[in-house]
């Protein structure tokens, strides 16, 4: 018999390096963090597309209490943010506007030179409505009076009515006659909140509204890149050296504040990447100058980052003229007072001008002017609403006002605004619990005298400590040209963040994406921005 031996071997096991765990702990949590990503993406841009089932309005609640009816006009920073945190199932809420959509502001001056389209940076105000809880009605009408004493508000919708041929004919086709329809109603208001925000003001200088462009709405980009354009192609049938040529290709920006200097800045990417490619005849003698009244532009900055902003200007070739103050302005020339640094004196220059921009100062609007006409207390509001720490209009216990129409202590910004309506519509919250324990108090009837004085009480305690408006100042962003941005950054009460630059630029465009309303915006301002990095801007005049 054979003797049959049985080699068993035995394997230790192998040791596993920490690089590897964790490199495979790594994987896993990228992984899992991109699925995540994309699973909140996704569920934000459902959200975004699709309506929620509201509550619908109604004039009283189920326990007997009146529903109020809130008006709230306007549909800019201010009245967009308090609708988007009002509960509007607490309210009959109606919003009047002309303009049926919210426009993100901080990125319109990158518009008129197509660095981002126009309808990425609109919302419209049903799509913010739709997405609340209790139905809200939207009414695209101008608030044209309001009567504080009555609580009544007359609105007006403009038609344009197609009226058929005017009998002339042309050498392309029959012309038409169009006229404007106009409908007047009115409308009954419990609260109304005034967010109409300002008009540009002119500061009565002569020639400013019939020679200038502004750059509040949607309009106002279109007219001023069909007038960029309109100038260059102007200029390039005048031969070179003459008189009209050099004016035509001088675009003046008036205004230091950050609309003009993120403007300047824009128009001279524009000339430096695109203009300089394509029409390379007359883009090198297109010259942009920024005036300024005060000393410095971007007042409001760290002294540091106004210096490297000029310094910016001054590598960019964009003429900064500071100390100038604009007396008048002609159909050709900006006829301007400037002051020396050194000496105090004074010369009236002139600067011809193409294109003319007007980015700098707020006037109030008709409807606030004659809101201030109509309560005593409001006779000296000049620059805006007066209003006091729960943003209720002086002389009025039912009126709210909030952003550029009010004037306060607070500089006239998006996001003073904003916040703004963060706190009205926590306070109407407020205003309804302290209302319904007022009613259960005057209705009481299965209620003993111990539970209505506890009642009462509690009424008595929400009233007296009612919140007021405290402005948190997060800091301030501008985009300077040349991809470089300026930020003056206020982190808590401890600690202030100055930088300027390139990094600073990424920061800049990576808040504005955080700022904008929707996944739909922030999608469509980043592709905007890629499809320029990929083929530039267009040099179209439309």
């Amino acid at each position: 018999m054979s003797n049959i031996r049985f080699n068993s071997t035995t394997s230790s096991p192998k040791k596993v390096s920490g690089f590897s765990t964790l490199w495979k702990n790594t994987k896993r949590i990228t992984a899992l963090a991109i699925l995540g990503s994309v699973g909140f993406v996704g569920y934000k841009i459902y959200a975004d597309k699709e309506p929620a089932n509201q509550i619908k309005q109604v004039p009283v609640f189920e326990t007997g209490q009146r529903k109020k009816t809130l008006v709230i006009l306007g549909s800019g920073w201010g009245s967009i943010s308090l609708l988007k945190n009002l509960d509007t199932a607490l309210y009959n809420v109606v919003v009047v506007s002309p303009r049926n959509y919210f426009l993100f502001t901080p990125l319109l001056p990158s518009c008129p030179t197509g660095t981002v389209e126009l309808r990425s940076i609109i919302e419209p105000v049903r799509s913010v409505t739709r997405r609340l809880p209790g139905e809200v009605i939207y009414l695209e009408a101008e608030a044209t009076k309001i009567d504080p004493v009555n609580n009544k508000l007359t609105i007006k919708q403009s038609t344009t009515v197609h009226s058929g041929h005017s009998g002339k004919d042309t050498s392309s086709s029959k012309s038409t006659l169009n006229s404007v329809e106009e409908i007047t109603t009115s409308l009954n208001y419990d609260y109304l909140v005034v967010g109409v925000g300002a008009q540009p003001s002119t500061f009565g200088i002569p020639g400013v509204a019939e020679n200038s462009l502004f750059l509040k709405e949607v309009s106002d980009s279109i007219k001023i890149r069909k007038k960029l354009m309109d100038v260059v192609e102007a200029a390039n049938i005048l031969p070179k050296g003459d008189a009209d040529r050099k004016r035509l290709l001088s675009i003046v920006v008036c205004g230091g504040g950050p609309t003009g200097v993120e403007v300047a800045g824009e128009l001279q990417d524009y000339i430096d990447q695109d203009l300089k490619k394509w029409i390379p005849e007359v883009a090198s003698e297109v010259k942009v100058t920024l005036v300024e009244a005060l000393p410095n532009v971007l007042n409001m900055f760290n002294k540091k980052l106004v210096d490297y902003t000029k310094q910016v200007f001054q590598d960019t070739n964009i003429d900064l003229k500071t100390n100038t103050m604009v007396k008048q302005v002609t159909d050709k020339n900006v006829i301007a007072q400037v002051k020396s640094p050194k000496d105090g004196s004074t010369e009236i220059v002139e600067i011809p001008y193409g294109l003319l921009i007007w980015a700098t100062g707020n006037a109030p609007r008709p409807i606030t002017r004659d809101l201030t006409s109509k309560i005593e207390e409001q006779k000296n509001a000049r620059r805006g609403l007066l209003v006091n720490d729960k943003l209720l209009v002086d002389g009025t216990d039912n009126i709210f006002a909030l952003g550029d129409c009010t004037f306060t202590k607070f500089a006239p910004t998006a996001q003073v605004a904003f916040q703004e309506g963060i706190f009205l519509g926590s306070h109407f919250k407020k205003l309804h619990e302290i209302e319904s324990l007022d009613f259960q108090v005057k209705n009481a009837k299965d209620l003993d005298s111990v539970q209505i004085e506890r009642l009462s009480k509690k009424s008595a305690k929400l009233k007296e400590k009612l919140p007021i408006f405290k402005y948190n100042h997060q800091g301030s962003l501008a985009y300077i040209g040349s991809e470089r941005a300026v930020a003056d950054l206020v982190w808590g009460d401890w600690s202030n963040v100055t930088t300027g630059g390139t990094i600073t630029y990424l920061f800049w465009r990576s808040a504005y994406i955080y700022m904008c309303l929707s996944v739909r915006n922030q999608f469509l301002v980043c592709l905007d921005w890629m499809k320029v990095s990929l083929f530039g801007r267009d040099i179209s005049r439309e």
